[in-house]
């Protein structure tokens, strides 16, 4: 189960569906904002990817750099589905059907196709299918904010990249996954790895991908 089949389900069926709702809708920001800035990163690290990389492990211990780059191709394309109300299932969670390094040319039109489907101010109210369950989709926004900074931490780590990170962005998705994912829920079920100790004053996405378990 990679980690938005495990934030999903457990906002779906933990006190944290109400919270991370609460938590989204009292802040004036709009998360879609957020998740375009999340989808540009992320397309911009891809793209400096190096063909003598595709190998090389990432700390989500599921993929390496090849896998990851696939995943997130078909992440950028679910959530235009997602966005549309149809079913998240339609797209397979790998982009398999692309060859070594087309990634980033395939990451354009996913993310313009993101654009377009999100741009609907009514979208944030509406209840849209992700894959373990339903959520408004300002809380869908979200979601996916927080799992492509973290995967495009991943990829930046393996690969040697050095983002230019936006620290209130990131804080207002540490705001909203600490209610969303508590430290309490680790194990079983719900198989993040256990929260990583950092300095409170360490930057916001080393604080962000330890709260996902990972170690900075």
């Amino acid at each position: 189960m990679n980690e938005t089949k495990q934030l999903i389900e457990t906002t779906s069926t933990n006190s944290g569906a109400t919270d991370t709702d609460a938590v989204v809708a009292s802040s004036p920001f709009d998360p879609r904002l957020g998740l375009a800035a999340a989808v540009e990163l992320a397309g911009r690290t891809l793209a400096a990817v190096r063909p003598e990389q595709y190998d090389a492990a990432t700390p989500c211990d599921e993929f390496d750099v090849r896998r990851l780059s696939s995943h997130l191709v078909a992440v950028v394309r679910r959530i235009s589905v997602i966005g549309r109300g149809e079913d998240p299932f339609s797209v397979p969670s790998f982009a398999d059907e692309l060859a070594d390094g087309a990634w980033a040319a395939a990451w354009e039109p996913g993310a313009r196709e993101v654009a377009e489907v999100w741009a609907d101010p009514d979208i944030l109210g509406r209840q849209l299918r992700l894959p373990m369950g339903v959520l408004p989709g300002a809380a869908a926004a979200a979601v996916y904010t927080h799992e492509l900074l973290v995967h495009t931490w991943d990829l930046a780590r393996a690969t040697g990249q050095h983002p230019d990170w936006d620290p209130a962005l990131i804080e207002r998705v540490i705001g909203v996954v600490r209610r969303a994912l508590p430290a309490e829920t680790r194990g079983g079920r719900i198989p993040f790895a256990e929260v990583v100790t950092v300095d409170p004053e360490a930057p916001a996405i080393d604080r962000l991908v330890a709260w996902a378990g990972r170690r900075p």
